[in-house]
């Protein structure tokens, strides 16, 4: 009779324990795609002004190179939020260089 008991006892923390982690998984992936979504889409901003320029910006190249490589390998949020920076800062490189 005592292992029903303990066999529900362990049920009911093993239950306790999905309830508890089951949303902060769920959100740390939400935040994750999220990221990734700004990460991308800074890249394609980037990409965009690069075609348009009318000069070469080693600077914003390099960057670029550098968000599109983060990109490739994917990774966490933090990864997300470098490759967005990169990108950002490429894009405002070549806006200033474009005379705008």
């Amino acid at each position: 009779m005592w292992t029903v008991w303990v066999l529900g006892g362990v049920v009911l923390v093993a239950a306790g324990v999905v309830s508890a982690l089951a949303p902060r998984l769920r959100a740390r992936g939400v935040e994750r795609r999220r990221a990734w979504s700004s990460a991308r889409a800074a890249i394609d901003a980037a990409s965009v002004s690069r075609d348009a320029s009318p000069v070469r910006v080693e600077e914003a190249e390099r960057l670029l190179t550098r968000a599109e490589t983060v990109a490739a390998e994917r990774g966490g949020a933090d990864a997300a939020s470098s490759a967005e920076a990169d990108a950002r800062r490429a894009d405002l490189l070549w806006r200033e260089a474009a005379g705008g």
